[in-house]
């Protein structure tokens, strides 16, 4: 593998369709596309600070190394690709990629990044920015440390663990989706979904997991979430803390300590379709109507 250090690279498509190539201490500047069609590139202590930096690549690794804010679009239809302890200050930056993974990464201008990709690896990544993951398929992310809007819509396989997400309608339209082990902060979680699981999570939602088909949590704490559950089918949830209240769900079985309020006022709805367990009451009540 050839190595080139400390030089600045300048003009557009700077090394085009370069190959088996170790960058160490090098700048992009004032040029598009400097490693378009790149293939088995190892970028460390590299700063990119033009458009377009790595499009069409294939095996990229970038260590140490910063993308900067001006840096738009920076890496879109390429394929395995490994980012760690880098800072991705550009917007729109990863897109349309397959088999990407990144670790210890920070991306403070995230909005609309990581959309439509496929294999998705994100291991104590820290991203502030909205529309995170739009779109994108069989994700894996333990410790992420997410701040922004709408994050993860319309994404299938969805795995978070061990995780802190402040994000406001977050997982709608999406299939498939686990959450372990972590603290969310998002007014209408889940809307659209299909087959969602929370476990051992602490949410504060309002008007939370509505319209969802499939829905399960264990051992979950609900904080200050209200009218939750409405128009959801297949529910199966086992609260550990008391919840605000619940609306006009569908189908199936809601265990908590208290709830402040059952409402069912859609005449539509059958309330004896779902089962709703108050455990703290004197008796277990099975509460089916306001």
């Amino acid at each position: 593998m050839q190595t080139i250090s400390n030089e600045h690279f300048t003009g557009e498509r700077a090394l085009f369709k370069a190959h088996d190539l170790r960058l160490n201490g090098c700048t992009f500047d004032d040029g598009e596309s400097p490693l378009k069609e790149s293939r088995h590139i190892t970028a460390e202590n590299v700063v990119f600070g033009w458009y377009y930096p790595l499009w069409y690549a294939h095996d990229v690794r970038v260590r140490n190394s910063v993308v900067l804010q001006d840096v738009r679009a920076g890496l879109w239809y390429s394929n395995d690709v490994v980012m760690e302890d880098t800072n991705y200050a550009g917007v729109k930056g990863i897109r349309k990629c397959r088999g990407v993974r990144l670790e210890r990464v920070q991306l403070p201008n995230a909005e609309e990044t990581l959309w439509w990709c496929d294999g998705v690896e994100l291991k104590d990544v820290t991203v502030t920015g909205d529309y995170f993951c739009q779109g994108s398929n069989n994700i894996h992310a333990t410790g992420l440390k997410l701040n922004g809007k709408y994050s993860f819509d319309g994404c299938t396989n969805v795995v978070i663990e061990d995780s802190q997400l402040i994000t406001k309608d977050a997982f709608w339209n999406c299939e498939n989706v686990v959450v372990r082990n972590s603290l969310i902060v998002s007014q209408y979680l889940s809307w659209n979904a299909r087959n969602v699981r929370f476990e051992n999570c602490v949410i504060k939602s309002e008007q939370g997991m509505c319209y969802v088909d499939g829905l399960t949590l264990r051992d979950c704490q609900l904080m200050d979430t209200d009218l939750a559950f409405e128009y959801c089918t297949n529910v199966d949830a086992e609260l550990t803390a008391p919840i605000v209240s619940v609306k006009n769900p569908l189908s199936g079985r809601i265990v908590a300590p208290r709830i402040g309020e059952v409402i069912f006022d859609d005449p539509v709805v059958d309330a004896t379709a779902t089962t709703i367990v108050q455990t703290e009451l004197p008796s277990p009540c099975l509460c089916k109507v306001a």
